[in-house]
């Protein structure tokens, strides 16, 4: 048996396919495996809060800061500091993101954001904590 919220996704019979329940699943937050044998039990937590626009936007956003070709491949996992980014192009980015999803960054985040996933899933968090005046 399977069962999704807006969430999370719960697995309690081996026997579910994933990819049958995620095939449906826009978005969730996590993904809990239950008992798989009656003597072992597995756990395992899948967390994808920010949307694949959002990621991709940011991933544009990135590219266009960085002045990387259009085919550069990036991953949510990719990390700035890997495409060559320094301190002063990260606050760049922030900035730039800030911009584009009409947000503000508090500098104690900005400081966190080390992958294109960790500025998306902050941007996600930060466009849902707006007043709903500000987001229309």
């Amino acid at each position: 048996m399977a069962s999704l919220s807006t969430t999370s996704l719960s697995f309690k019979a081996p026997s579910t396919r994933i990819s049958q329940v995620l095939r449906n699943a826009s978005s969730f937050q996590s993904v809990t495996f239950g008992r798989v044998t009656s003597s072992k039990s597995l756990r395992l937590q899948i967390s994808c809060a920010a949307k694949a626009e959002t990621v991709q936007k940011v991933s544009d956003i990135v590219k266009e800061q960085l002045a990387l070709s259009a085919d550069t491949p990036l991953t949510s996992e990719s990390k700035f500091s890997a495409l060559g980014a320094d301190s002063l192009d990260t606050v760049e980015i922030v900035m730039a993101l800030e911009e584009k999803f009409n947000i503000s960054v508090e500098e104690s985040d900005a400081q966190n954001i080390t992958t294109i996933q960790e500025a998306a899933d902050l941007i996600e968090e930060l466009v849902q904590k707006k007043p709903a005046a500000e987001t229309s």
